[in-house]
């Protein structure tokens, strides 16, 4: 039966693709892959490319970066319609997503709307904050630590709280909210304890321990991610 995949395909480094997710890309008819912006080539793609086929159908759809929920909706909608309909012509389709693609990925809004007409399957990949820690060496959790991993793009109560509860805690999407995170980070003592790293297992890769002399008007790569360990190893 034709289906419909979601694969992750890492943090940027195309051999942190699993092999799982190689030999799909390898094997499927037609490949969606997101792109932020009109015109812009998607990251997902460039590091999917090793392994894709040469008689592969590529599909890039423009997912827009607006706050309107409609305007989002109504793009999911009908990238959704145009999925179901190349599966139910015996196609198997495949959607590229950074990272996993269930944690902050457009694929999961694709999902709930696609699952109960055709058949799905999700295939995970490696978490930018897993593959951060592992080149910082520094464990995500040890023995009873809790683990946090928060948008900055919430509101400032619930990083503040983050902050006040958790061992460990990941700011993902943090380019633009420096002026919120970083006098909290202050605020608790904790900006020696942060890391920021921009562009994880990528060339560009950015490596910041402690972030002191950081400004809130630093140029950040989109790609920028800041774990807070209170108990440094």
């Amino acid at each position: 039966m034709s289906t419909f995949y979601g694969i992750g395909v890492g943090p940027g480094d195309s051999e942190l693709v699993t092999v799982k997710a190689s030999h799909l890309l390898h094997d499927i008819d037609i490949l969606y892959t997101p792109k932020a912006k009109l015109g812009g080539q998607s990251l997902a793609l460039k590091i999917a490319t090793p392994y894709l086929n040469k008689n592969l159908e590529v599909k890039q759809r423009h997912f827009p970066m607006t706050l309107s929920k409609k305007t989002k909706q109504d793009q999911w909608e009908t990238i959704a319609k145009e999925i179901i309909s190349d599966v139910n012509n015996g196609k198997n389709v495949g959607f590229i997503t950074l990272g996993d693609p269930m944690v902050y990925s457009t694929y999961s809004y694709l999902l709930v709307l696609v699952r109960d007409a055709i058949q799905t399957k999700t295939i995970p990949g490696i978490t930018s904050f897993g593959s951060i820690a592992a080149e910082l060496e520094q464990p995500l959790t040890m023995d009873d630590e809790s683990f946090a991993v928060v948008p900055a793009t919430t509101t400032p109560d619930k990083i503040e709280l983050a902050l006040q509860l958790h061992d460990t805690i990941v700011f993902m999407k943090v380019a633009r909210h420096l002026d919120i995170i970083l006098p909290l980070l202050k605020k608790y003592d904790l900006l020696d304890k942060t890391f920021m790293v921009s562009n994880v297992s990528s060339k560009e890769q950015e490596i910041i321990k402690g972030i002191t002399d950081v400004s809130c008007d630093k140029d950040l790569s989109y790609f920028t991610t800041m774990i807070v360990k209170k108990n440094i190893v």
